[in-house]
């Protein structure tokens, strides 16, 4: 008697915790869900794809993800990457390349970007990856297995970080940088007066004193041909100190 409520009592229990451990049998087998981006174009490509290098071409090759777990899959496990904290709204993408594999990781805040940056940093000097690492606004880009330097340099040169802030209301700042652009442009205009009024007068001053230099030239160059000389000014006066040369009788008029 007892023995068969005991295993009525079993049979209930396993009837009852049969679609929980079904439930929990199917999640573990099941695929983890494919990473979605924060922001995509309109055909659903993740913008952060978008600034890979020569991005239509390793479309199909790039990989995208939310975790450190998915990039380790791509690319394997790196020293680099377990100074990456993937908070919430981190997102990256990685592609091959001739010159390495590039990674690009981007963070949802300036100050996260730098924390990671400074860890980055210390652990690609301790480890001595051969990898080519820079920090590109809010993207800390590598090029993992480098072949050639100068071309994983140049790989990075084409990661452009472009992203714009628009407000939905009024722009809280907008007052602060109008008067920061009338300050500048005011300063502008002042200096760009104070520059023309400086030059023009230096300019007269040079105008002047070769004006000057070159009258003084010709008139001390005159004065050295004239025979004798007089302060009267060309005015007709008595030759009574016999300073005047005689007039020659040769260019008088005769009867």
């Amino acid at each position: 008697m007892h023995k068969s409520i005991l295993r009525f009592l079993i049979l209930a229990v396993f009837l009852m915790l049969s679609p929980v451990l079904s439930t929990v049998s199917a999640q573990s087998q099941a695929p983890a869900p494919e990473a979605k981006s924060l922001e995509s174009n309109d055909d659903g490509v993740p913008v952060l794809v978008m600034h890979l290098p020569d991005w239509q071409k390793v479309r199909s090759s790039a990989t995208f993800t939310d975790s450190v777990a998915g990039l380790e899959k791509a690319i394997g496990k790196r020293a680099a990457l377990d100074a990456v904290e993937f908070v919430p709204g981190t997102e990256a993408v990685t592609a091959p390349y001739e010159a390495g594999k590039v990674v690009i990781i981007e963070f949802p805040s300036p100050h996260a970007s730098v924390e990671a940056d400074n860890k980055i940093n210390q652990v690609l000097a301790s480890t001595g990856e051969n990898t080519t690492y820079r920090r590109i606004g809010n993207y800390n880009a590598f090029v993992f297995d480098v072949t050639n330097p100068e071309a994983a340099a140049g790989l990075l040169d084409q990661v452009k970080y472009e992203k714009q802030i628009q407000w939905l209301g009024k722009d809280p700042f907008y007052y602060n940088r109008a008067e920061r652009n009338f300050v500048v442009t005011t300063s502008d205009i002042f200096l760009s007066t104070v520059f023309v009024i400086v030059l023009g007068m230096g300019m007269s001053i040079v105008a002047g004193l070769g004006f000057g230099i070159t009258y003084f030239y010709f008139r001390n160059q005159k004065r050295s041909q004239m025979a004798e000389f007089s302060d009267a000014g060309g005015m007709i006066r008595l030759n009574l100190d016999h300073l005047t040369p005689d007039i020659s009788p040769k260019h008088l008029l005769k009867d």
